[in-house]
């Protein structure tokens, strides 16, 4: 597994970022090959917080430009920002039992 994890840092309305980027990049993730999942989170102060999960890093790429372009174009008006990037294998995955 491939996960990119997005940091934003002066977000006007974290809720209001969310909301819109569950329809707008969910729509785009859920055409994406090798996609797995996708969360935000409000990290408080004006801080948006993004995680995206495919199955390897050449589907993390492919989506990832098609993100950029949504988000531009989109969500431009909440000011985000460049957000910090982390990306990377997966090294552990601990999921609880069923």
């Amino acid at each position: 597994m491939y996960m990119i994890i997005r940091k934003y840092t002066k977000v006007r309305s974290v809720a209001d970022a969310a909301r819109r980027a569950k329809s707008g990049v969910g729509q785009i993730l859920k055409g994406s090959h090798g996609f797995r999942s996708y969360y935000v989170l409000d990290g408080g102060e004006e801080v948006g917080v993004a995680v995206m999960i495919f199955e390897d890093r050449e589907s993390a790429d492919a989506a990832n430009s098609k993100i950029l372009e949504f988000v531009q174009a989109s969500l431009h008006d909440l000011h985000l920002g460049d957000p910090e990037i982390v990306a990377g294998d997966v090294l552990v995955s601990i999921q609880a039992d069923a």
